[in-house]
């Protein structure tokens, strides 16, 4: 398991009754590949997960681990309401094959430090796998401070990287100073991609790839490279889209660009609902113009050949 490059926090495809999409789950992870992801991460905020059965998700990650077949990594996001729920997901996702965790902190209750770390604590004692710490204070209310983040990693050698969503490019460079190259830090919101690996940040947890693939990873690439002029050309051109990562309807934004470019279903599930009226039109424009104005310097994803049925 290496924590590094661009993984996506990949969404999940339904069928019109609102089942798991299975054969398109696996070819939208293949594609992903083809375009140079170094990992999958399945069951995250993206990926809806919170609205999965336990069985659901397991199932999940087994196609995802089947479809890739070793080529990359599968990273299962672990959330649940209950720490005893949370352990049991991860035992679980490690017996299905995934090679890596992401683990969010409990859905609901907001507890204090004391109560976090232990909720951690029991993911990261539960199996052998490496695991990615998410950090995202806007979403669910717990922050996990620099101070914090270093504690759990002098005392858990399995923690190897943390997800950083808290929308605050400082805190790249405040972990960094407190852990050195003990973790990996990965940028979790995709409109401040370039400004983290700037910052010192080596991965990224990417949304609009799952629209997008080759030009994310060509950013992060750009980016890592340290070509400013060609990153920015590409991230100037990027960035309407990426920020609908950072919004709170940033689930039915992403899976609506990928229904305007053919490379998915615009379905969620309950209590989301597609976006209508000036927000889908908004969508649609932003896509057009992105679609018209694509600069020189950006490679084109290749065809997903598989499509999500028709609406």
């Amino acid at each position: 398991m290496q924590w590094t490059g661009v993984m996506p926090a990949l969404t999940t495809a339904f069928n019109e009754d609102l089942s798991i999409d299975h054969p398109f789950v696996a070819r939208h992870a293949q594609w992903q590949v083809e375009n140079g992801v170094t990992g999958l991460i399945a069951l995250g905020s993206l990926g809806e997960a919170a609205t999965m059965a336990f069985d659901e998700k397991l199932d999940l990650i087994a196609t995802l681990v089947r479809a890739v077949d070793g080529k990359v990594p599968v990273v299962a996001a672990i959330s649940a309401l209950s720490t005893s729920e949370a352990v049991a997901l991860a035992k679980a996702a490690y017996a299905k094959g995934a090679q890596g965790l992401m683990i969010l902190p409990p859905y609901v209750y907001k507890g204090d430090w004391r109560e976090m770390k232990a909720h951690v604590a029991a993911i990261l004692e539960a199996t052998p796998l490496t695991a990615m710490l998410y950090n995202n204070p806007v979403a669910y209310g717990t922050d996990f401070l620099p101070e914090q983040i270093q504690e759990l990693a002098t005392e858990y050698p399995n923690l190897k990287a943390v997800k950083e969503s808290s929308t605050d490019v400082r805190r790249v460079t405040a972990i960094r100073a407190l852990v050195g190259n003990r973790l990996s830090i990965f940028v979790g919101v995709d409109d401040a991609i370039v400004e983290g690996i700037n910052a010192g940040a080596t991965g990224w947890v990417a949304g609009l790839v799952n629209a997008f693939p080759r030009e994310s990873v060509d950013l992060f690439r750009l980016a890592s490279e340290s070509k400013s002029a060609e990153a920015f050309e590409l991230y100037r051109w990027f960035l309407p889209l990426l920020r609908m990562d950072t919004v709170p309807k940033f689930i039915q934004l992403i899976k609506q660009v990928q229904q305007e470019i053919h490379v998915g279903s615009a379905r969620v599930r309950a209590p989301r609902l597609e976006v209508i009226g000036e927000e889908l039109a908004a969508t649609r424009a932003a896509v057009q113009h992105a679609i018209a104005s694509r600069p020189s310097i950006a490679v084109a994803s290749t065809q997903l050949t598989v499509k999500a049925a028709a609406k």
